[in-house]
């Protein structure tokens, strides 16, 4: 497998915010948001066999696995036997996808965060929707809102999917372009069963630093 970095960190998103996590990044995305910031993962990284990696995981101790890229979806099969292997290993595994790959075949042990993007992220054209029909209690589904259009739009496709009770639902204000404070407003507004997620990595360790 390819990886562009195996790290520990406080996890900084999701209903997981705040645990100690080891972050499995993946190298390769087939995405461009217009916010994204972890960039450096398209390219590069280091071979690594699924062995090595989970030697890796297992000396950091800690329990929580987020598997991530990029697209972790992309590296197919391999992915799919880290995550199995993770899972019988006793670890409580977290897998993020951009939400244009199938979540299908995810063991359905794994917690899938998928990242639906907006219009503001200009990739939403390239969303495979049918993840939807996949989706477990267990299981997120986020939402990087870049302005009032994201918002409506966000708001829109959680009813034409009928995601409120399926799921847990997080809002997240792109940074540099919503202020949080503005998506809190909104949320209260119309009384959405959302989650605010800030992504709190940002606050502790700086915008450059790792957290995912």
């Amino acid at each position: 497998m390819k990886v562009c970095e195996l790290f520990t960190s406080i996890q900084g998103e999701s209903t997981y915010s705040g645990l100690p996590c080891v972050f499995v990044r993946l190298t390769g995305c087939n995405l461009r948001c217009s916010y994204c910031d972890t960039q450096y993962s398209y390219d590069g990284g280091d071979e690594m066999e699924v062995a090595d990696i989970v030697e890796r995981i297992k000396e950091a101790g800690v329990n929580l696995v987020e598997v991530t890229g990029g697209e972790p979806l992309l590296q197919g099969d391999e992915t799919l036997r880290l995550i199995g292997i993770l899972l019988e290993e006793g670890y409580r595994v977290l897998v993020e996808t951009n939400g244009s790959k199938s979540v299908r075949d995810i063991d359905s042990r794994a917690v899938v965060i998928l990242d639906v993007k907006t219009p503001g992220s200009g990739m939403n054209a390239e969303m495979d929707f049918s993840n939807f029909e996949h989706i477990r209690p267990s299981d997120e589904v986020k939402f990087v809102i870049c302005d009032r259009a994201d918002y409506d739009w966000s708001k829109k496709l959680i009813t034409d999917h009928s995601l409120e009770g399926k799921c847990t639902i997080l809002f997240s204000a792109a940074i540099g372009r919503l202020a949080p404070r503005q998506l809190a407003d909104w949320v209260l507004q119309d009384g959405l069963d959302v989650r605010l997620n800030v992504q709190i990595q940002k606050y502790i360790f700086g915008p450059g630093e790792r957290g995912v």
